[in-house]
């Protein structure tokens, strides 16, 4: 009842795996959870979410929901959340759908291009106040007499 948790307990439930420094992974890396990076993997990274600590580098592309940089890449990353720490080297270019922060001293050395998952959701809403903005509104013709005493409808 009042048993005592071990860090190895809490290490599972927290649902993150760990890379550490001394392992060095060859292939393509899949993952739905969390992983914490602090050595290195030569290959493609498919995870939900990555850390990658000052320690760890990547020499492959890396697709992400949420990833922090704080260590080395090489290739192309995509990811909808992208924090890059004032440590991150990334040499390859930078897609994000969400958001990107960066410390000062991160160093990029590629293209960073933002897309958006709700551009197609805003051009619509643009589209829709343009039409509604464009469409002029009148009111009921008023009658007019000119000089030549003819009436004329003006709208």
């Amino acid at each position: 009842m009042f048993r005592k948790k071990n860090s190895s307990s809490a290490f599972l439930s927290s649902q993150r795996s760990f890379v550490s420094e001394s392992l060095q992974i060859e292939g393509d890396l899949h993952s739905t959870g969390a992983i914490d990076l602090a050595g290195l993997i030569n290959g493609n990274v498919y995870v939900d979410e990555l850390n990658i600590l000052d320690t760890g580098s990547v020499k492959g592309n890396l697709h992400a929901r949420r990833l922090e940089i704080d260590g080395h890449v090489a290739g192309q990353i995509t990811a909808d959340t992208v924090y890059l720490g004032a440590n991150a080297v990334i040499k390859g270019d930078l897609v994000f759908n969400v958001s990107l922060k960066t410390e000062e001293g991160a160093d990029l050395d590629g293209y960073i291009k933002k897309t958006a998952v709700k551009d197609k959701v805003l051009e619509e809403e643009l589209r829709e106040i343009e039409e509604t903005s464009s469409k002029p509104e009148f009111g009921k013709p008023i009658l007019v007499k000119a000089d030549n005493k003819k009436e004329k409808a003006v709208i």
